[in-house]
């Protein structure tokens, strides 16, 4: 604060003019370094008189908002931040589209493996016992065709012509062989092959007496021990010494379904077949069959050779049969994939421990071609008591076997046409 008693004097620090302005020592003709931290800069300066011209409108460039970007991700906000939020939805729309695909992609066709599977019946048929061969290391699928007529009405028996036997006994007999490399074969067991019974107070007969429930007998323990699938997978492989993996079943009411499911099978009679007792009338050459139709004609023995020729048909017919449910035109098409799982679920008679991804695999075993075989016979005598049988070939059938139980493939000398 200044001294009023000195107020007219200069002093030593400056001096107060009559404007009341503050002035510092030194010379008044020089700025001070005060002055030169706060004067304007020359680039500042205008002439004073001088009128300042806005640029014509046209030439005026657009206004454009400043975007600021932050410091993580790159992001950049338009002042107001919709660019922002349209962003996040998007993202947040097509993360959910996403995860609904992937429920149905993920949870419909489990949940329908679940039903189908659910749809199998199953039955008590690879028991053990003593004496069991063990697991072979390629792998083994029995398929058995019986004539049951389980599911069908009088006029698809009177139509099919399959008669109205009561029970059931095997038409076919196949063993699916799948080694550990090499192509799959397919092994036709003659009906009428002559092999140990497992039924008690049974001697040796034809191994499809095995299967036929109309044939019983005791055990030790007292308890009654009839013909089926256990006992005709025991009786396979106890004259093989080959171990079944996997049973599958199917009556002819499911034939017929199975192959009208796929829309027909082509198949190639050499010469015209006409057999009333199978309902079949057939002229030769390549020709698509019906469930109805294939029925009779692998079923029929007017030919000369009678259940030798019927096994060389069955052959011909099942091969034909997976290659057309296994050609992608039947997988990826839902209007025959899906009556193809509901026909084959609905007939098919599995063990107990097989599931439906069994079939599965055996389907798609089949897809990339198959050979086929018989197991080789060695004579065809009549027996007492017994009838006409089969005998297997013990060297070329004794080769077959040993190759599946080594999981190799079936040499040519042990194939049987």
């Amino acid at each position: 604060m200044a001294d009023r008693r000195h107020r007219g004097e200069p002093g030593s620090t400056g001096e107060h003019n009559r404007g009341g302005v503050f002035r510092r020592a030194g010379d008044p003709d020089k700025p001070d370094a005060f002055e030169k931290l706060y004067r304007s800069r020359e680039s500042e300066q205008r002439v004073v008189g001088e009128t300042r011209r806005l640029p014509p409108a046209d030439q005026v460039p657009p206004h454009r908002p400043r975007k600021r970007r932050t410091h993580s991700g790159g992001r950049e906000y338009d002042g107001r931040g919709i660019k922002r939020r349209a962003k996040e939805q998007r993202k947040k729309r097509f993360r959910n589209t996403v995860v609904v695909l992937l429920a149905l992609l993920l949870v419909v066709p489990t949940g329908f493996y679940l039903w189908a599977d659910s749809r199998l019946e199953r039955v008590e048929a690879l028991q053990d016992y003593e004496g069991r061969p063990d697991r072979a290391r390629g792998t083994t699928y029995m398929i058995v065709g019986s004539d049951s007529r389980e599911g069908m009405d009088e006029e698809q028996m009177r139509e099919l012509a399959t008669g109205n036997a009561e029970g059931r006994r095997t038409d076919t007999i196949m063993i699916l062989y799948v080694p550990r490399d090499g192509e799959p074969t397919i092994v036709s067991v003659p009906r009428d092959s002559y092999v140990p019974m497992p039924i008690p107070g049974y001697a040796d007969n034809k191994i499809n007496t095995a299967f036929a429930d109309s044939v019983c007998g005791t055990d030790e323990e007292g308890e009654e021990v009839c013909g089926g699938p256990a006992p005709l997978v025991q009786a396979f492989e106890q004259a093989s010494n080959v171990r079944i993996d996997h049973y599958v079943e199917i009556g002819m009411g499911g034939f017929v379904d199975l192959v009208d499911a796929v829309g027909g099978v082509e198949l190639c009679p050499e010469e015209p077949m006409v057999d009333p007792k199978a309902g079949l009338d057939i002229e030769a050459g390549c020709q698509e069959m019906d469930g109805g139709t294939a029925l009779g004609y692998v079923r029929t023995r007017a030919t000369p050779r009678a259940d030798l020729d019927r096994i060389q048909r069955q052959r011909e017919f099942f091969s034909a049969l997976i290659q057309e449910a296994g050609a992608p035109s039947t997988l990826f098409n839902p209007f025959q994939s899906v009556p193809l799982v509901l026909a084959g679920t609905d007939t098919f008679m599995v063990d107990e421990g097989d599931k439906l991804r069994h079939l599965a695999t055996m389907l798609l075993a089949m897809r990339g071609g198959t050979r086929t075989t018989a197991v080789p016979v060695g004579e065809t005598p009549s027996l007492d008591g017994v009838g006409s049988v089969v005998l297997w070939d013990e060297a070329r059938s004794q080769l077959m076997f040993d190759a599946m139980n080594e999981g190799e493939p079936i040499p040519e000398e042990a194939m049987q046409d």
